[in-house]
């Protein structure tokens, strides 16, 4: 018997802090409590490499880590969404498309934007360093796309500087001359930096012919950037890299914020008004300064989120416990690592700088280890070196829950065909003597409706994606058989543990969501407990009145020479049953979600339009069992070119 849940922690975002909280799960589970990452993308990007990344030292599949097959290690749910409200004295998180989602504890670890984006033409023409997801994705394009000659960088902190070297590298490769870069900000370059850190990257940026400049941005056009000054800098390219701004989700959390718009923070991590409540990395802001060293104001560096997971994970569970939290103190200086280009680095601390390719190994070094420690995955899928198996978790291969839980096709048959043939009824049109997707029988009135009913056991751990997918395939089978849904009845078993009520909550808001937008009316339905959750549903459907009832689509319908079309990929099982064991990617999660959400309504009436005669509702028992009936009942065979079958990434 699995542990009841008793306490539900919610992770909002990827970052630096929150992947070890992930993993340190994984090593040491705590019994009771369930675990749910809510992020809107898929990979978390590590800073440290992105300068690498633009000087060609590293791809960029390189810099990513998948918080998805991390996340299902360490026996966490999670939900592809983004966050756009907290309701914190109801203890419940606000998501854009889905119900709220209760939490007995939360933590914010969702970045930072950048500072003056609203300035004319930042947006139209930069190319903005955060999201750094993006910045990576769009880079290598513009790069291309303008080869440019002319570039100045935005922001004179620690990121700024990179840039302006790792370009200026770059750019001379490329083009095989130099380029000419201005780094422009509104300070000295590494002004929050030691003196002997700041001196060394002067000289580093005058020998590599980089123009420093004191300035603030006006406007930004296609050809020039404007300052406020009234003076222009000819430019081919803009790379903003201003410093951290807070996101417009800080103001919808209904939490106490620092002066500077950032989540107000104790030295425990906790807000300043909910002690369920955490933040860590850039969104957040110490209270009275550095996390109990009042006046020490953070910059926003990795390094602090990077070393702020292993508390976190250590008040959350003191938290639960009912222990005492401890304090996060930050060092005063960490050992700077800038990168330069040409394989070479920047370091410095306190009084120390130095320059070189053993700076470089050394950051090259650092950097990955990071990742690997987080690489769940290599990038063909298999197991990365080093990181433990699912096997060797005492992760247990999936049974076919992920195939709709049904009985095996032929197994079903044989017990059906042991019963005496039912009584007759002149109101059938046609049911189980004649199996088809929905069954279909004439009122009174000579209407004709269909019928049919559907249900699985959870594929996922997500209630309310479970809800959804299983509305839409029942009513599915009325489109295979051309109805359209009219009416429906639920019937849901939910575990018997401390949140079933929510669990419910969840299903029948996706059940809802689904049946509301198709114009279906939820006519009443069952709840029950039993060891695990399943979602059925009963659906009443009409045929079109313009249709007789020989001439909706059957499996039996096929005419030799007909051609098989598909209106979605294949291999939702694979994907269910990798997923379940953390061997999927989170972009084929993304992938295989977006393809169980969209519903065969509009391919039905399509197929409807043309002249479809046989359609049938490809689920649980996969292309060939499905084909196999509609074969069997038309008598004829098929021919199948395997390349041809689209398949889900």
């Amino acid at each position: 018997m699995p542990e009841p849940v008793r306490s539900d922690w919610v992770l909002v975002g990827g970052g630096h802090a929150h992947i070890q909280v992930l993993r340190r799960f994984l090593m040491a589970p705590l019994a009771g409590v369930r675990l749910t990452l809510v992020t809107d993308r898929a990979e978390a990007v590590y800073s440290g490499c992105v300068p690498g990344f633009v000087a060609g030292d590293y791809a960029a599949s390189e810099l990513a880590i998948d918080c998805v097959p991390l996340a299902r290690r360490a026996g966490a749910r999670v939900l592809l969404a983004e966050a756009r409200g907290l309701e914190p004295d109801a203890r419940r998180l606000l998501i854009v498309g889905r119900p709220p989602l209760a939490y007995d504890a939360i933590s914010f670890d969702v970045g930072s934007t950048l500072r003056g984006l609203d300035r004319p033409g930042v947006r139209a023409f930069a190319l903005k360093t955060r999201p750094i997801k993006d910045f990576v994705a769009t880079f290598e394009a513009r790069l291309q796309q303008a080869r440019p000659e002319q570039v100045v960088v935005v922001g004179a902190g620690a990121a700024g500087v990179e840039l302006a070297f790792t370009l200026e590298a770059r750019l001379r490769a490329t083009l095989g001359r130099r380029p000419e870069v201005t780094l422009l900000g509104d300070a000295p370059p590494l002004s929050d930096a030691a003196g002997a850190l700041q001196r060394r990257a002067r000289r580093l940026l005058e020998a590599r012919g980089v123009t420093v400049r004191r300035g603030e941005v006006a406007s930004i056009s296609a050809t020039a950037l404007r300052l406020v000054d009234g003076s222009e800098v000819p430019t081919e390219l803009v790379v903003w890299a201003t410093g951290a701004a807070p996101l417009p989700l800080h103001k919808e959390l209904a939490l106490p914020l620092a002066a500077d718009g950032f989540l107000s923070v104790r030295a425990t991590l906790q807000s300043v008004a909910h002690d369920n409540v955490f933040a860590v990395g850039d969104c957040a802001a110490f209270e009275g300064g550095g996390g109990g060293r009042r006046g020490l104001k953070l910059p926003k560096a990795g390094v602090y989120a990077v070393r702020q997971g292993p508390l976190l994970d250590h008040n959350l569970r003191a938290l639960y416990r009912g222990h005492r939290l401890r304090r996060y103190r930050p060092q005063r200086d960490f050992l700077k690592l800038l990168n330069l280009g040409e394989r070479r680095a920047l370091a410095g601390k306190w009084s120390f700088a130095t320059a070189g390719a053993t700076a470089f190994r050394l950051k090259d070094a650092i950097d990955r280890r990071f990742i690997r420690r987080f690489r769940v995955l290599d990038s063909d899928g298999g197991d990365a070196a080093g990181f433990p198996s699912p096997e060797s978790m005492g992760m247990k291969p999936m049974d076919c829950g992920g195939c709709a839980a049904k009985l095996e096709a032929g197994g079903l048959s044989r017990a059906l065909a042991r019963l005496s043939p039912a009584p007759q009824d002149a109101t059938q049109l046609f049911g189980l003597d004649e199996p088809d997707d929905a069954a279909a029988f004439r009122t009174q009135s000579g209407d004709v409706l269909l019928a049919s009913i559907d249900g699985f056991r959870a594929f996922s751990d997500d209630p309310w994606l479970v809800g959804r997918v299983a509305t839409l395939n029942a009513l599915s089978d009325l489109h295979a058989t051309g109805g359209h849904p009219r009416h429906a009845l639920v019937w849901v078993t939910a575990p018997d543990e401390t949140g079933a009520e929510e669990t419910l909550y969840q299903v029948m808001a996706g059940v809802r969501f689904e049946l509301d937008a198709r114009g279906v009316t939820l006519l009443g339905g069952h709840s029950s407990i039993g060891p695990e959750l399943t979602v059925g549903l009963s659906v009443l459907g009409a045929a079109p009145e313009t249709v007789s009832a020989d001439a909706l689509p059957r499996k039996g319908a096929l005419r030799p020479g007909d051609a098989l079309l598909l209106s979605r990929a294949l291999g939702a099982g694979v994907l269910l049953a990798a997923d379940m064991q953390g061997r999927a990617h989170g972009h084929e999660v993304a992938a295989l979600q977006a393809a169980l959400l969209r519903s065969n309504h509009l391919a039905a009436r399509i197929a409807r339009a043309h002249g479809v005669r046989a359609m049938t509702d490809i689920s649980g028992f996969g292309l060939a069992v499905h084909l196999g009936e509609m074969l069997r009942a038309s008598e004829l065979a098929a021919r199948l070119e395997v390349a041809r079958v689209p398949t889900l990434p």
